[in-house]
């Protein structure tokens, strides 16, 4: 499973002490940054299953940053046209 979220955070060393604070909490995850885009996206992979979200960004905002989960536009297309 694949979550692709939101983020404010802006700075590389702070995004590697981020994945290296959730790395510690969820070793099964293989998690990145993409601060180029502009949403700073933070993709989180699971390899055993479920993405635990409520922890996830409990984590992030205990440190005072912003993250919210982006829609999956492809699969909100495909639902629309499906209604058509």
């Amino acid at each position: 499973m694949v979550e692709v979220f939101k983020t404010n955070i802006t700075k590389q060393k702070k995004a590697e002490q981020i994945i290296e604070k959730l790395q510690q909490k969820f070793s099964g995850y293989k998690i990145n940054f993409d601060l180029e885009d502009c949403d700073n996206i933070l993709r989180v992979e699971s390899t055993t299953g479920q993405i635990d979200h409520e922890v996830l960004v409990q984590i992030i905002s205990d440190d005072g940053f912003y993250i919210e989960p982006l829609k999956d536009d492809l699969s909100m297309t495909t639902q629309n046209k499906s209604e058509i």
